[in-house]
């Protein structure tokens, strides 16, 4: 039998910021079940393409989702991915598709 999942790593990987959105590459990729530089692949395709932004705090990225973003598959023409992680991730949860405003983050800390 073939290993095959229903959703994308670029799906697990928002949804891993979605649950915490100072997760580093690393605790992105073990979760994910990939390599640290996949993971980089894939948040640089994600900011890219405007579903995430960063902030970068020392050595540190801090990130954002959007939202807002459009789903990419013609077959989900006319949804955003909120409705995706609205549905996998828990309501209670405290990052839960956090903006910029809400990181405790100082204000000499520059986007890249």
């Amino acid at each position: 039998m073939s290993k095959w999942t229903f959703l994308t790593n670029h799906s697990q990987v928002l949804l891993c910021i979605a649950r915490n959105r100072r997760s580093t590459a690393r605790e992105i990729a073990a979760k994910v079940g990939i390599t640290e530089r996949a993971v980089q692949r894939l948040l640089r395709d994600l900011e890219e393409t405007g579903y995430i932004s960063h902030i970068r705090e020392g050595r540190h990225n801090y990130y954002v989702i959007h939202p807002e973003r459009p789903m990419r598959h013609p077959a989900q023409h006319g949804h955003a991915i909120r409705e995706l992680l609205d549905l996998l991730t828990p309501l209670d949860h405290p990052d839960r598709l956090a903006d910029a405003s809400d990181l405790d983050i100082e204000e000499s800390a520059t986007e890249r």
